[in-house]
């Protein structure tokens, strides 16, 4: 399983080498993260299925950050590998207690390995004299598949690769993700951890208006007939490791935020009980001056 991270590194050598030829002139930083989570689709009509624990996922990230101070967080793209995947429960065996029926299930796993690229927005704020930077993460998600293997609970069948089927399969997937994070600013590296929720919206499988049953299938299949709906989820938490590219630090540190003057006088009393008074007498001396007018 470790092998299939050298599926990225030619890729992250090429760009980490092309941003490293850039001007770095200000808000870039670069950010190799890799972590461990949990993977599961999301069936319609309803299946039995659990959550697959250790999906792997390793990325290189690049984020910009504003220079404008009126403007808090940072924009960028994850080029990343990701393990996904599903245990579906194929078969049973049920017992009844109390006049009700627990099933013990059997399950069949799904392992696919992914090429993601998440197009992200990140807002943030510092700590700590700018020693601490909190943020959270959303972001569009797209992914390629580039393999798969499956395996049986009970050596129903042996262990195999997953053979892809145009009209079954889908290999690109999308979808929304969302996170939150913190990283600690050591000069110009950043160490943090942060965690992620990856939301899909496509299916993994295509559904039964296109391809119906597993009639003509081996037993890479375990469907019947084919879900109307398969989008697959992720959650992850991840270690980063980062580096700014400006020795200074970010422009919004060393913007000066002037204080909005606040309204330094108080109220008079005795000054308004005077002008109020003063506005009476002259209300009634018009009076006066006006019934004097109409007597004559």
């Amino acid at each position: 399983m470790k092998n299939r991270y050298f599926i990225l590194l030619p890729i992250l050598t090429l760009v980490a080498l092309l941003f490293a030829a850039t001007p770095a002139r200000a808000q870039h930083t670069l950010t190799l993260s890799g972590g461990s989570g949990v993977s599961n689709a999301r069936f319609y009509p309803n299946e039995e299925t659990k959550w697959l624990w250790g999906s792997e996922t390793v990325a290189l990230s690049w984020r910009y950050y504003s220079d404008k101070p009126r403007f808090v967080g940072a924009v960028g793209l994850d080029l990343e590998y990701l393990e996904r995947g599903f245990c579906l429960g194929y078969t049973y065996t049920a017992e009844f207690k109390d006049d009700k029926e627990i099933r013990h299930y059997k399950y069949y796993t799904r392992n696919i390995n992914s090429i993601i690229l998440p197009l992200v927005w990140q807002p943030h704020f510092y700590l700590a004299k700018n020693r601490l930077r909190l943020y959270l993460e959303a972001a569009v998600v797209f992914a390629f598949n580039i393999s798969s293997n499956y395996s049986y609970e009970d050596d129903r069948y042996p262990a195999g690769v997953y053979e892809w089927k145009v009209p079954r399969d889908n290999r690109f997937m999308y979808g929304l993700s969302g996170g939150v994070g913190f990283a600690v600013l050591l000069g110009q590296l950043e160490l943090g951890v942060k965690g992620r929720y990856i939301f899909g919206y496509s299916d993994i499988l295509k559904n039964r208006n296109k391809y119906y049953s597993n009639s003509t299938d081996g037993k890479e299949n375990p469907f019947y007939y084919s879900p109307l709906r398969s989008p697959l989820d992720n959650i992850n938490v991840m270690l980063t490791v980062g580096w700014r590219f400006n020795k200074r630090g970010f422009d919004e540190w060393f913007v000066v935020r002037h204080k909005k003057e606040k309204n330094k006088t108080g109220f008079n009393f005795s000054e308004q009980a005077g002008n109020s008074k003063s506005g009476q007498q002259s209300s009634s001396s018009s009076r006066g001056s006006s019934n004097s007018r109409m007597r004559r």
